[in-house]
């Protein structure tokens, strides 16, 4: 008998999402069982992921809990009903479930924002630069997984280029402008690709420069994904096991308040693309 896949990171955010209603009522999993009329083995089995839930069964949940935020359970009812299965799926198995969840993510979420300190952005790496990234990994990976990586991260680009593309901002230090992963020429490949995308109208860069004083934010890197209420909005975090997801609201309200003051000190876009222009000729 095979295993069951483990849960993506967006049916946990489901789970969690549905526990937290519960929680909010006043509620046991044995109470929610006998309103919904199952036994509680279902409700832990749901809230843990392990089982999914139709949006009828959602709307019910919802109901019993006396939801009132509309926008919300519409939102979780659109994520119980959506069985679509995206490209990443095709590296599943392949590549580590983070790898995967965050792609996931990033396709679904309605606006990004990311703050990257020593690294490009990934959705705006170069395959040299990206292939250099992954190259430095230790243990060392073999090729045939390093172009795998590099693959993937490419087709992650999809949601700027699109025809209907996902707003992006970034803040991206001038450490991770001028750090050579790779060569001179596949540094300047990499300037140029981040200018190219300043163009777009979808597309906001601001650069903090490290003539900046009181800059203390070196550990400030994250992406910001928005959902589609602010309470399904998600950060990710780089771990040593691979993206850490964070969702919980006081945590995601301290991350939008270091994001304002990141995006505060930082140059505005039309002065960052100039600072940019003014590091490709310094290269």
């Amino acid at each position: 008998m095979g295993t069951k896949r483990e849960p993506t990171a967006r049916q946990m955010r489901l789970a969690v999402e549905l526990r937290r209603l519960r929680e909010a009522a006043g509620l046991s999993a044995r109470e929610s069982a006998a309103l919904l009329g199952v036994n509680s083995v279902q409700i832990s089995q749901i809230e843990s992921g392990v089982s999914g839930v139709s949006e009828q069964r959602l709307r019910r949940l919802a109901a019993h809990y006396a939801c009132t935020d509309e926008a919300l359970v519409n939102a979780l009812a659109a994520m119980a009903a959506d069985r679509t299965r995206g490209w990443w799926e095709e590296y599943r198995g392949l590549l580590p479930a983070s790898f995967l969840d965050l792609s996931e993510l990033e396709h679904r979420s309605t606006s990004l924002r990311e703050v990257q300190v020593l690294y490009v952005p990934g959705l705006f790496q170069t395959q040299d630069y990206a292939r250099a990234v992954f190259s430095f990994r230790v243990p060392e990976l073999q090729d045939k997984e390093i172009e795998l990586r590099v693959h993937h991260r490419m087709q992650r680009r999809a949601i700027l280029e699109g025809p209907a593309p996902t707003p992006y901002e970034a803040v991206i230090h001038e450490a991770a402008l001028r750090i050579r992963v790779s060569d001179r020429a596949a540094s300047l490949r990499q300037l140029a690709r981040v200018l190219e995308l300043c163009e777009a109208d979808h597309i906001t860069v601001r650069v903090i420069p490290f003539d900046l004083d009181g800059f203390a934010g070196a550990a400030s890197a994250m992406t910001y994904a928005a959902g589609a209420v602010p309470k399904l909005d998600t950060v990710v975090r780089d771990a040593p096991q691979g993206a850490a997801f964070v969702d919980s609201e006081t945590q995601l309200a301290a991350f939008r308040t270091l994001l304002r003051r990141l995006e505060a000190v930082s140059l505005a876009p039309g002065r960052s693309r100039d600072f940019i222009h003014k590091l490709t000729k310094e290269l």
